[in-house]
């Protein structure tokens, strides 16, 4: 079937990306409050009153006020239809976050305007500059004491080497803040009277905000105004698109201001779906919206959203063609033909089941165990792969086992489901012992936490003194290249499986790294990041 290009231009799919406490989850609420979707915000804080935010769905965010796990919100907006992905902001979960990251077409980083850019937000940036991606930037919380907002975009371009341009601008900050000016519809919104105000040509060097604004905040708007007008950057469309200036925007999410200004710009600015990079019979090609074949990948799998279905469901980014109720499309890693007969969209944890969908849409697929994070589904009789997700390096190792035997059989189910969403990776050793690696300690806690709750079963676990892990290069199952590696270790090391059964190395520290390397030059290590980069 072929897609209208006006449907597929109305998509827009976009990441919220920032430090935890930065008000990602805030402004996700308000956007979703602004699109019709919700009808109250839930304030992340406030848990007292069970107002929980919509976006964080799972019992342990709710308890914890965090976000640490990936929702999915459609809704529609003036004429869009707008995909968000709340990404967790906890710094512990970098690598799903980063898989949310390979799925959308935008990003929108919200920063602190008391902190500036802290170090999640680096990390994630690093991110969305590798994909090339539009960032859009929203300067949050100035309706408390912030930086200089001068000194906010500085740091924008000296700590990430993103160069910006101001769309909106704010008037005052903490108690004196009065508002913001639209640069792009030369207009004032006023915080606490609500009202907006169009200036004539002279902007806000004419007189209509005389009476409107402190004395002191009009001054100090027009000194600001005139040096963002002589020495800013220039408002380029070409350059935003390609990532490499990022529009600011300032506001308050808490308070819903100026989260209106920024949406409406931001769906005029942003990119609707575009091509994708894929592999065809190991030629590298490039996937249009367009294209009639349908196409997508799975970039997220969620066990137990709906605790009383004990369910799962694949999170699956459509890049080409049209999804129809009960088609058949081809596992493209196993050759297999799968039915999609059943597929919702999402709201957090509230799901609506669908008859159709197209490119630029995210649907979740149920899933009795067939698919894995990266997996290409398509309706093309050729082996089609789309550009395959890169593996975190784990930084923190744990040997795991249930505390009660008799629950063997769910602490193997839960272990293994889990691996499958990629909330944790998991290794085994000879012994068959099982292995945890992650990013942060919450991982771990929130692996206990899942596992208690959700598969019954409770497990001691044991903190493993390594830091550092390596995959052994194999090219072939040869048993006794592997018995060489067996005998090269000592006891700084282990060797461990992935659930692939590519063999790795953990060592306690670099020291120890190196001089394993030096020592085994015959032996060849690959890092975290370059392990799946193959079709």
């Amino acid at each position: 079937m072929t897609v209208k290009i006006d449907t597929i231009n109305k998509r827009r799919i976009f990441g919220i990306i920032s430090h935890p406490d930065a008000g990602k989850t805030t402004l996700t609420e308000k956007l979703l409050l602004h699109g019709g979707a919700i009808r109250e915000a839930g304030t992340v804080k406030a848990r007292r009153n069970s107002k929980f935010a919509t976006s964080d769905w799972m019992e342990i965010e709710k308890q914890r006020g965090i976000s640490v796990t990936s929702s999915v919100m459609q809704f529609e907006y003036e004429g869009k239809v707008i995909s968000i992905m709340d990404t967790p902001g906890h710094n512990d979960f970098g690598e799903d976050t980063y898989r949310i990251l390979t799925s959308v077409d935008s990003a929108v980083m919200v920063i602190d305007g008391a902190k500036g850019i802290e170090a999640q937000t680096k990390k994630l940036f690093k991110v969305c500059s590798m994909r090339g991606i539009p960032i859009f930037t929203f300067i949050n919380k100035l309706d408390r004491e912030t930086k200089d907002p001068f000194d906010l975009v500085q740091e924008l371009e000296d700590v990430l080497g993103l160069p910006s341009v101001p769309v909106t601008w704010p008037i005052g900050n903490g108690l004196n803040f009065e508002g913001i000016y639209d640069l792009r519809t030369n207009e004032v919104v006023l915080y606490k009277a609500g009202k907006t105000i169009t200036l004539g040509e002279d902007g806000v060097f004419g007189p209509e905000l005389e009476n409107e604004i402190a004395g002191y905040n009009l001054s100090a708007l027009r000194d600001e105004i005139e040096l963002i007008q002589g020495a800013g950057n220039e408002f380029d469309m070409e350059l935003i698109s390609a990532g490499k200036l990022s529009p600011i925007f300032f506001g308050s999410a808490l308070a819903d201001f100026g989260t209106t200004q920024f949406l409406k710009h931001f769906l005029t600015m942003s990119p609707a779906p575009s091509a994708r990079k894929a592999n065809l019979k190991g030629e590298d090609i490039e996937i249009l919206p367009t294209d009639d074949f349908f196409s997508g990948f799975i970039f997220k799998i969620q066990a137990n959203m709906n605790p009383a279905h004990r369910d799962r469901l694949a999170f699956f980014r459509i890049c080409s063609g049209t999804f129809q109720k009960g088609m058949a499309v081809t596992l493209s890693r196993t050759g297999k033909e799968m039915k999609l007969a059943q597929s919702t969209m999402l709201m957090a944890n509230e799901r609506e089941n669908i008859q159709t969908a197209v490119a630029g849409d995210i649907i979740g697929i149920y899933d009795v165990g067939n698919y894995q994070i990266g997996d290409t589904l398509t309706t093309t009789k050729e082996s089609l792969f789309f550009e395959p997700l890169p593996t975190f390096p784990a930084e923190l190792f744990a040997m795991v086992m249930p505390k009660d035997t008799m629950k063997a059989k769910q602490f193997q189910k839960g272990v293994n489901q889990l691996a499958q969403e990629g909330a944790i990776q998991v290794y085994r050793n000879q012994y068959n012992e099982v292995i945890i690696g992650a990013v942060g300690q919450l991982q771990f806690e929130v692996f206990e936490y899942r596992l208690k709750n959700e598969y019954n079963a409770e497990i001691r676990m044991n903190s493993l003194d390594f830091n550092i892990v390596r995959w052994v290069d194999m090219d072939s199952e040869d048993e006794k290249y592997l018995e060489k590696v067996k005998d090269a270790l000592d006891s700084r090391q282990m060797l461990v499986f992935d659930r692939f059964q590519r063999p790795l190395i953990l060592f306690a520290n670099q020291f120890t790294l190196n001089y394993f390397m030096e020592k085994h030059q015959d032996i060849k290590l690959v890092e975290a990041l370059d392990v799946v980069n193959k079709y």
